[in-house]
């Protein structure tokens, strides 16, 4: 059977997913898994498609001390045990930059180019970019595709895609971009099969998770997004702050002495819900506590989603339905009905009962505009990309090499 082994890796783990290619360029989902802890408390856990466990192992910290070698170990646990040969991986990269607007198959050139956005991405470019070398290290013919969360937001106008600076940096690739672009696909591609009357109108789309952003789709294309150069701008996120007055940075880098390393630091990893509360950056964590910095911080994200929901609107010059994804908007239902809330003034009306049960709609019947609910899911459109690209550009010998 003929697999595709679907790869987001992060700085401390690797999520990886194996769908099986069926009749017709038919993906199903076999087993989903990770090996998370690196450098810590490494574990490997991994559960069949009916949620059955195939895997729960600990390992020593120095048997997996970075990305390389956790993904050595489970793609040998994936080929010994299971019998899992690939014939092609897609990975998660979270920034293109103006090179890429679509996936793209990957080689040294690709990487390179990309290794440029390090620094916009800080948080996961270099992590994406580390299974891709390895892989590219032991298995040369082995296809793989990157798969870009900026691609999706391509089709923004110009007055949408600039910053009001000088051209020659617009050139040079500093612009909007928009980010989670893979959730966003799904969800676009999804909605015409939940909500046909509405998914070809005006949409928007809020993917509340530890990184959070919204999106304005017309016709289940990308018009404007909250996020923009980097994944910092827009929402308050589990670390990352969101809109921030440029001229915070400089006051940290005159006034406190902040380098731009130090800088990027804590603009990344200090903030947001986390730096706001002082006690957690998950959400869940904050919901649970009576502190007062706790309510502050949820307080926050939920005022900030209004103000964000309005922009979006005004984008898209109205609205006709908003939808929930992601983390946090799969899951929480006090958020949802404190973010429905601050939309009332668009005429929008809450089911609570609806809301609770986590239902598809969470509207109510006379809601001027509907509500739902719909779980993402970013590696079956990795899946489907990687499968269209090996089809459209095979390799001379796509089986010459499995991955390890």
């Amino acid at each position: 059977m003929d697999t595709i082994l679907v790869v987001n890796a992060g700085s401390s783990s690797v999520k990886f997913q194996v769908f099986s290619i069926e009749g017709e360029g038919r993906l199903r989902r076999q087993l989903k898994g990770q090996m998370d802890g690196i450098g810590s408390r490494p574990r490997l856990r991994a559960s069949g498609a009916n949620g059955d466990t195939l895997a729960d192992r600990a390992y020593p910290i120095e048997a997996v001390a970075d990305v390389p070698a956790a993904m050595e170990i489970a793609g040998s646990w994936l080929r010994d045990e299971l019998r899992i040969d690939p014939i092609a991986v897609g990975h998660r990269v979270v920034h293109g930059g103006p090179d890429y607007d679509r996936p793209v198959r990957i080689d040294h050139g690709v990487v390179a180019r990309l290794e440029r956005f390090v620094s916009l991405a800080p948080l996961h470019q270099p992590h994406n970019l580390a299974p891709i070398r390895s892989i590219l290290a032991g298995f040369p013919t082995l296809p793989q595709v990157a798969c870009f969360d900026t691609a999706f937001h391509r089709t923004h106008s110009a007055v949408a895609d600039h910053y009001a600076i000088p051209h020659q940096l617009h050139a040079e690739g500093v612009r909007r971009y928009g980010f989670h672009g893979l959730s966003y696909e799904y969800i676009a591609k999804t909605l015409p099969h939940i909500a046909p009357d509405v998914a070809k109108r005006r949409v928007i789309v809020a993917h509340l998770g530890s990184g959070a952003s919204m999106c304005a789709l017309k016709a289940g294309q990308s018009v404007e997004s909250t996020m923009g150069f980097t994944a910092l701008d827009g929402l308050p996120m589990g670390t990352r702050p969101g809109q921030l007055d440029p001229g915070v940075v400089l006051y940290l880098i005159s006034e406190k002495g902040m380098s731009a390393s130090n800088v990027q630091n804590f603009l990344y990893r200090d903030c947001g819900l986390k730096g706001l509360s002082g006690v957690s950056n998950d959400m869940r964590e904050l919901e649970a506590s009576a502190d007062a910095r706790a309510k502050l911080a949820i307080d926050y994200f939920v005022y900030r989603i209004g103000l964000n929901a309005g922009m979006l609107a005004a984008a898209l010059q109205g609205l006709d339905a908003f939808v929930f994804t992601a983390g946090i908007g799969e899951n929480s239902a006090t958020i949802r009905a404190r973010v429905v809330g601050q939309l009332g003034w668009l005429g929008v009306s809450l089911d609570p009962a609806e809301n609770s049960r986590n239902s598809q709609l969470i509207s109510r019947s006379e809601s001027l505009i509907p509500v739902y609910v719909v779980p993402t899911d970013e590696e079956l459109m990795i899946a489907q990309h990687t499968l269209a690209l090996l089809v459209n550009t095979p390799s001379t010998n796509p089986r010459q090499e499995r991955v390890s």
